[in-house]
């Protein structure tokens, strides 16, 4: 699909051509041999066949050719990189999935569920209750303790809490 994409636009001119042969010849002799980048950058062959000849010898070199020359590419020409169908059909796709993870996952403050919610306030009345009715004997030494957690309680209940302390004086 980009070869096709490639070969057809007028971006990739002779200039961008041998740009990218110097450069896998030059970074990547492995890939490229002198005298195979010396027939693709013959100038008596048509730009769009000398680029499609390339390709298609990329290819038959192997993965790690292909991205190598998408890396040229990129480096040389960001605007035709960019505009790439697999590019563009890569970033389509980026983005239907982040739209889909938002619409699936809303934001939630917490993935605990209700019943955690639950256990900890009855754990919080609980402590309450038995901070103001019980004896004062049996909880003495748990008042710093308490004392402390009221803070971190709401602001309703540390109203409540002031106002019972003045009740009891």
């Amino acid at each position: 699909m980009d070869a096709q994409f490639l070969c057809s636009d007028e971006r990739m001119d002779t200039e961008l051509v041998d740009k990218l042969v110097l450069q896998l010849n030059r970074t990547y002799p492995q890939i490229l041999s002198d005298k195979e980048a010396h027939r693709f950058r013959n100038l008596s062959v048509a730009t769009n066949v000398r680029l499609g000849e390339l390709l298609k010898h990329l290819c038959g070199k192997g993965e790690e050719a292909c991205e190598e020359f998408y890396r040229g590419l990129h480096l040389q020409a960001e605007d035709v990189y960019t505009s790439l169908p697999t590019r563009v059909l890569q970033r389509e796709t980026e983005a239907s999935q982040w739209i889909c993870n938002v619409e699936i996952y809303p934001e939630r403050l917490n993935d605990r569920g209700p019943f955690f919610f639950l256990s900890c306030f009855t754990f919080i009345v609980a402590v309450v209750i038995l901070y103001y009715y019980n004896e004062r004997e049996t909880l003495m030494c748990s008042g710093p303790f308490l004392h402390c957690s009221a803070a971190a309680l709401s602001k309703d209940v540390l109203i409540l809490y002031a106002d019972f302390r003045k009740k009891k004086k």
